[in-house]
C-alpha cells in the first residue's frame, strides 16, 4: 500500500520496524482486499482486527466510533428475569398518571413536563423492577440521579406504590399548602423521596462522578462498606451539552469508578429543537466518552430492525444510518412510509432492493416507534452489562422518541418539551394504545381521570414485591440522625488565648484549628479538607505527611520532596481531597460529604477552602444545589478581601462574595476578624450541625492572608460573635491618648481584617482630634440581617421583638460607621435596623494590583480615610467644626 500523498509523519514512524518485509505484506494484503472486494471491505476488516485486538488486551488505541447499532446483539442478550406483561402493565399506569398529572395542572398555569418521561419510561422502570437497591438492604442502596424533567413520572410510580396521594397529584407545582409536589427533584421540598437535585443542568452529571468517588473514598479510609451501593446518572442527550456534564469524565475513568452508570436518553432532541440537528449526538457521545475512557453501551434499535439487519448483507443500511443526521431521522419519526421509502431507502440501488421486501407496517414500526430505549429486554440487557464490567465506569447511549405513546400530536415534535397537556380525546387514544381499563364515563366532567388498578391489584403487589427484594421502595431519602460528639476543648483553647506576640493570618488561624480537630479522637477522622490544588497557598502542606491526600493507587511513585518534613504523600487511606484545578470538582466533592449523612447515614465534616473571589461567584449554582441537597459543612473563602490578596488584581479581588451568600437562605455566613472568633464560630457550627438536634444549614466563613496579631478573646463576647456583633473595646480602653470625657463620640463597626483599620483610626481620632471612638467587631453582617427580618416577620404576626442589632447598640451614643474591605452593600444590609445615624465605607468598584495600603488608600478605606469619613459625620451633626474635615483631609493627603 502506497502512502498518500502528502501524508503527515505519525507516530509509528518514529518507531524502528523491526521486519520491513513482514510489513509490507501486511499492507499488500489490504491493497488487495482494497481492489478485489472494495474498500468498504477493507474498512470492515480493519475494524474487526482492531476490535479483535482490544478484546485480546493488547495495547492499541481504541475506536472512538462504532456503527449506529446495538452494542450487544439480540442473540447475545441475557434471559429477562421479570414477567413483561406485568411490567407493561405497570409502566402504561405510570405513563398515563404523569400525563394526567401534568395535564390536570396545567389549568393552574403551573406547568409541567410530559414528554421526558413518555421517552423514558422503560428506562426508569427496568431499574426500579430489577436493578436499584433500595435503602433498606444492607449497605447504603443505589444512589439515583433522575432526570429533572422525568419527575412527574416518578410521582406516578409513588402514587401507584401508595407512597404520594391522588390529592398530592393534583398539588403537583403547587406546594404553599403544605400538600404539593415540587416541580423537579427537591430534597428540602421533599426530604422522604429526593435524594439529589438535578435540574440546574450538568450538575447532576457532574454530582454523581463525585458522589461515586466519595462512595470509594468511604470505603478507602474503612468508614462505610459502600462496596454494593451504585451510582445511577439518568440524563438527557441535550444536557450533556453543558460544560459540567462532561467535565470530570476522565477522573471517573482514571480512578476506575465501575460503580457509576450514566443512563443518558437520546430522544434527539433538546429543548427548542434537535439536539444535533446536522450531526449524529449518539456518535458523538460514544466517542467523547470511550476518549474519556468510559465503557459504551449503545441500546439505538428495537427488536423490529432485527429484520432489516438480518437482510442488510452488504452493510448498506448500518452505512445509511451512520450518515442520516438527527434531524432527519426524527422527520423519518413523523412522516409517512412512502416518504420513509424515497429519502430513506431510495438513497441507493441496494437499499431500494433491501425495502422491497418489507412491509409499510413493518417500515412504519421500526421508524415510527422501535427503539432500544422503549424495550424492556435492551433495556435490561444493557444495564446487566454495565453491572457486570469491571474497571471502568459505563455509559448507557439509550436511543427513544420524545413524546413516546402520547400521539402524533406529542412524538418527536420540536416544540414537545414545551407542550403541557393533552386533549381528552387524545387521552382516549393513549388509552386505547396503552390497554388501559379506563371508560369513557370516567371523562365526563371533562377532566382526565387518575388511574389506579387498586392496592391489592396484581400490578401493585407484583411492583412491592419486586421492591421488597430489591431492598425497599425508590428513589427514597432516609435519614438516621447520628450526633457526634463535641470535640474537646483543648482543640479551641490555642485561638482562644490569642498569639501573644507572633503575627498570623486569620486563614492560617482556621488551619491550625483544623489540624487540631483532626486529631480528635472521636470526630478526627470525620473532617474531610477539600481544596482545588491551592494548599501550600492557605498553609495546609503541613497536613500532606499526616492526614494524606487520597488517591485511590495509593503513591505509586516516589515524590520529589521525599526527604523533606512536608512532603508530597499520596495514599489510598488518604483523608485530603485535592481535586487540581477544579471548582466545581471541588464543590461537587465537597457536596457528597456535606451529605454523607443522609446518603449513607454517616456524618463527615467537610471543610472546602479556596480563594474566596472562586466560591460564590464562580459556583454558587453548585451552592443552591448544595442548600438543595440539605447539606452541613464549612465553605471558606481565603484570601478573603478586595485589598488584602495584593499583587493579584481585578480577577481575584473579592468584595462581593458576602453579598452573594447573603441570598441563600441555607448559609450561615461569617467574616470574623480574629482566631478567636474563628474558634467561636467553628466550635458553635460543629454543635448545630452534627449535635443533638441538627439544623439543615452550612457555614460560609471568610478568612484573610494578611499576618497580624491574634489578641486573646474578651469575656463574655461569645453570644455577640455568633449573632454577628459586640463591642470589641471603648476609647477608654486606650492605653494612650484616651480622649476627654467629654469628647465627641462615634461608633466605629468593622469585619474581618478591616477591625485592624477601625483600631488604628480608633487612636488618631483620640490623639490626634480628641474624638472617642468606640470598636465593634461585626462578625456576621448577614446573621445580622437573618435575625432583623425574622423580628420584622414577628410583627405581622402581632409579635413585638426588637432586632438584636438594635438592641446590642441601644443606648451608644454618636453616629456609626460601618467599615469592611467589601462593597458598602454588605454593611448596609443591616442600617435600617440602626437608630443611629449610618455611614459606610467599602471597595466598591473593580479591585486592582497593588500594595495593601496603596490598595486601602485608592478605595478609600484605610485608617487615615476613616478618620476623615468619621469628623465628616460628627460634623454633619454639629459635633466638631466642618474645617476640622478639611484640615484632616490635607493633613493625610488626602
Amino acid at each position: 500500500m502506497s502512502d498518500p500523498v502528502g501524508k503527515l509523519p505519525s507516530e509509528l514512524d518514529q518507531l524502528p520496524d523491526r521486519d520491513t518485509e513482514e510489513t509490507a505484506e501486511w499492507a499488500a494484503s489490504l491493497d488487495a482486499v482494497a481492489k478485489a472486494a472494495g474498500t468498504r471491505r477493507a474498512e470492515y476488516l480493519l475494524r474487526r482486527t482492531l476490535q479483535h485486538a482490544e478484546a485480546a488486551g493488547l495495547a492499541l488505541p481504541k475506536l472512538l466510533e462504532t456503527d449506529y447499532v446495538n452494542t450487544i446483539p439480540t442473540s447475545a442478550e441475557p434471559e429477562f428475569p421479570g414477567d413483561e406483561e406485568m411490567e407493561a402493565r405497570i409502566t402504561a399506569w405510570n405513563r398515563w398518571n404523569a400525563a394526567a398529572m401534568v395535564t390536570r395542572g396545567s389549568k393552574y398555569g403551573v406547568g409541567g413536563h410530559i414528554a421526558t418521561f413518555a421517552s423514558a419510561a422503560w428506562l426508569y422502570e427496568t431499574g426500579f423492577q430489577h436493578f436499584f437497591r433500595g435503602k433498606e438492604a444492607d449497605g447504603s442502596g443505589d444512589q439515583l440521579y433522575i432526570q429533572g424533567h422525568a419527575s412527574p413520572g416518578i410521582y406516578a410510580r409513588a402514587f401507584l406504590d401508595g407512597r404520594v396521594s391522588e390529592q398530592q397529584l393534583d398539588n403537583f407545582r403547587q406546594e404553599s399548602g403544605g400538600n404539593g409536589l415540587p416541580s423537579y427533584p427537591h430534597p428540602r421540598r421533599l426530604p422522604w423521596l429526593w435524594e439529589f437535585p438535578t435540574v440546574s443542568m450538568g450538575l447532576g452529571p457532574l454530582s454523581a462522578i463525585y458522589q461515586a468517588r466519595f462512595n470509594r473514598y468511604l470505603q478507602n479510609r474503612s468508614i462505610k462498606d459502600t462496596a454494593n451501593s451504585h451510582v445511577w446518572a439518568f440524563l438527557g442527550d441535550g444536557e450533556m451539552d453543558e460544560p459540567e456534564s462532561t467535565a470530570a469524565l476522565a477522573l471517573a475513568s482514571r480512578e476506575q469508578l465501575d460503580n457509576l452508570t450514566f443512563v443518558i436518553n437520546c430522544n434527539l432532541q433538546r429543548l427548542d429543537g434537535p439536539v444535533r440537528a446536522n450531526f449524529r449526538v449518539v456518535q458523538e457521545l460514544e466517542a467523547q466518552f470511550r476518549g474519556a475512557g468510559w465503557n459504551v453501551i449503545k441500546s439505538l434499535w428495537g427488536s423490529a430492525w432485527d429484520e432489516l439487519f438480518q437482510l442488510d448483507t452488504t452493510g448498506a443500511l448500518v452505512r445509511r444510518l451512520r450518515e442520516v443526521p438527527d434531524a432527519q431521522f426524527q422527520t423519518y419519526a413523523t412522516r409517512d412510509v412512502a416518504y420513509i421509502r424515497q429519502h430513506f431507502f431510495g438513497a441507493n440501488a441496494e437499499l431500494v432492493q433491501l425495502a422491497g421486501v418489507l412491509s409499510d407496517a413493518k417500515i412504519a414500526e421500526c421508524f415510527h416507534s422501535s427503539r432500544g430505549g422503549h424495550e424492556p429486554r435492551k433495556v435490561y440487557a444493557a444495564y446487566k452489562a454495565a453491572l457486570e464490567h469491571k474497571g471502568a465506569p459505563t455509559v448507557i447511549l439509550a436511543q427513544t422518541v420524545k413524546g413516546y405513546t402520547l400521539g402524533a400530536g406529542f412524538e418527536s415534535k420540536n416544540a414537545n418539551h414545551q407542550m403541557k397537556k393533552l386533549t381528552i380525546d387524545e387521552f382516549k387514544d393513549m388509552r386505547d394504545l396503552l390497554g388501559l381499563p379506563i371508560p369513557d364515563s370516567a371523562f365526563a366532567d371533562g377532566v382526565v381521570p387518575y388511574g389506579h388498578p387498586g392496592a391489592n391489584s396484581p400490578e401493585v403487589r407484583y411492583l412491592n414485591e419486586r421492591r421488597a427484594a430489591l431492598g425497599g421502595p425508590a428513589p427514597a431519602r432516609n435519614v438516621k440522625h447520628v450526633a457526634l460528639p463535641a470535640p474537646a476543648d483543648r482543640s479551641f483553647a490555642p485561638l482562644l488565648k490569642g498569639s501573644g506576640k507572633q503575627e498570623m493570618a486569620t486563614t492560617m488561624a482556621f488551619v491550625r484549628l483544623v489540624k487540631d480537630l483532626m486529631r480528635d479522637k472521636e470526630t478526627g477522622k470525620r473532617w474531610v479538607p477539600i481544596v482545588p490544588d491551592e494548599a501550600r497557598t492557605f498553609g495546609m502542606e503541613s497536613l500532606f505527611p499526616s492526614a494524606g491526600i487520597y488517591s485511590p493507587l495509593g503513591q505509586t511513585y516516589e515524590p520529589v520532596d521525599r526527604d523533606q518534613l512536608m512532603y508530597y504523600k499520596e495514599a489510598k487511606d488518604g483523608q485530603i481531597l485535592n481535586e487540581g484545578i477544579t471548582e466545581a470538582g471541588a464543590m461537587a466533592d465537597f457536596i457528597a460529604a456535606c451529605t454523607s449523612y443522609a446518603t449513607h447515614g454517616e456524618p463527615m465534616i467537610p471543610f472546602y477552602i479556596f480563594y474566596s473571589m472562586f466560591g460564590w461567584q464562580r459556583t454558587a449554582d453548585q451552592m443552591w444545589q448544595l442548600a438543595d441537597q440539605l447539606g452541613k459543612g464549612f465553605i471558606v473563602g481565603a484570601t478573603a478581601g478586595r485589598t488584602t490578596l495584593t499583587g493579584e488584581g481585578l480577577q481575584h479581588a473579592d468584595g462581593h462574595s458576602h453579598l452573594i451568600a447573603s441570598t441563600n437562605p441555607a448559609s450561615l455566613n461569617y467574616d470574623p476578624a480574629f482566631a478567636y472568633e474563628i474558634a467561636v464560630i467553628v466550635k458553635d457550627g460543629l454543635r448545630r450541625m452534627y449535635g443533638e438536634n441538627p439544623e439543615d444549614v452550612f457555614y460560609y466563613l471568610t478568612v484573610y492572608n494578611e499576618p497580624k496579631v491574634q489578641p486573646a478573646m474578651p469575656e463574655g463576647v461569645e453570644e455577640g460573635i455568633l449573632k454577628g456583633l459586640y463591642r470589641f473595646n471603648t476609647a477608654a480602653d486606650l492605653a494612650e491618648a484616651a480622649p476627654a470625657s467629654d469628647a465627641p463620640k462615634v461608633q466605629l463597626m468593622a469585619s474581618g481584617t478591616a477591625i485592624h483599620w477601625v483600631l488604628e483610626a480608633q487612636k488618631l481620632l483620640a490623639a490626634e482630634w480628641n474624638v472617642a471612638a468606640d470598636v465593634w467587631s461585626a462578625t456576621s453582617w448577614g446573621e445580622l440581617r437573618r435575625e432583623a427580618l425574622e423580628c420584622d416577620e414577628a410583627l405581622l404576626r402581632g409579635e413585638l421583638r426588637t432586632p438584636y442589632v438594635t438592641r446590642a447598640l441601644e443606648g451608644v451614643t454618636g453616629p456609626v460607621l460601618a467599615v469592611s474591605d467589601w462593597m458598602r452593600q454588605v454593611p448596609d444590609q443591616i442600617s435600617q435596623w440602626v437608630e443611629q445615624d449610618w455611614t459606610s465605607l467599602g471597595t466598591d468598584g473593580f479591585g486592582l494590583s497593588d500594595t495593601r495600603e496603596g490598595a486601602r488608600r485608592h478605595f478609600g478605606v484605610d485608617a487615615q480615610s476613616i478618620v476623615v469619613a468619621a469628623l465628616a459625620q460628627l460634623a454633619r451633626g454639629g459635633e466638631v467644626p466642618a474645617s476640622s474635615v478639611k484640615e484632616a483631609r490635607e493633613r493625610y493627603g488626602l
